[in-house]
Parts: C-alpha cells; sequence; structure tokens
C-alpha cells in the first residue's frame, strides 16, 4: 500500500487515543507511507485548539486541499450515488485521484461512493 487516505473515523479515533489507530499510523510513517486526508475531514473533525491527540495525529498526514476538481469530482459522485455527504464524497474523490486505499470507520458508505467512482478503489476498515 504506497497511497492512504484518512476519513472523519480515522481521526475521531485517534483524537480519542485509539492505540491501534495510533500504532498503524506510526508503522505506515516508519515505512514512509504519509496518509492523506481530505482538509473537509479535518473540518469535520477540528472543534477545539485543545485537540492536542488530533493535531499531534495530523503533523504526520498531508492534509489535501479541496480544490475546484476534486470539488467537482465529489459532486459528481454524490449525483451517481443519490447520497448527500460531502465529506464522504471528498474522500473517495481524493483517493481516486490518487489511487490510494481508503481506511475508513464507515465501509458501507464509502464502498458505496467507490463503487460508483468505478475506478476500483479498495476501501478496508478500522
Amino acid at each position: 500500500m504506497s497511497r492512504l487516505v484518512y476519513d472523519a473515523g480515522v481521526l475521531v479515533a485517534a483524537d480519542r487515543g485509539d492505540r491501534r489507530v495510533w500504532l498503524s499510523h506510526t508503522a505506515r510513517l516508519v515505512e514512509r507511507i504519509v496518509p492523506l486526508v481530505p482538509a473537509p475531514v479535518v473540518a469535520q473533525v477540528s472543534r477545539s485548539p485543545r485537540q492536542a491527540q488530533l493535531r499531534r495525529f495530523l503533523a504526520g498526514c498531508h492534509i489535501e486541499p479541496l480544490g475546484e476538481r476534486d470539488a467537482h469530482a465529489a459532486g459528481r459522485l454524490l449525483g451517481k450515488s443519490g447520497t448527500a455527504d460531502v465529506v464522504d464524497a471528498s474522500v473517495v474523490a481524493v483517493a481516486t485521484r490518487y489511487q490510494a486505499v481508503i481506511l475508513t470507520s464507515d465501509v458501507d458508505d464509502m464502498e458505496r461512493l467507490a463503487a460508483v467512482a468505478g475506478t476500483g478503489v479498495s476501501v478496508i476498515g478500522l
């Protein structure tokens, strides 16, 4: 696995100090795999400057801006899937662009969006 995209559930787990999430994240960094996190995912999870665990976790990630290309791709995914979660769609749009694996706490929704993307993006659960 050379590219990986985290969804909001991964960040929530990290912020709560989930040991398994932290260990797997650290192992990826040792392997020089820098996870991608779409900016809307950060916005969904960030609630306070006191979220030290979250900030520390994100320091090992690349925050991917939601530019026009990914915004349009996310919108198309929402239209095709009949869903409405822009943040989930941004995760799939970024994963599609980078041919990355998605790590998520919501496998069903991500697989639904990935299926309509039609690019064979893999989804794995926490």
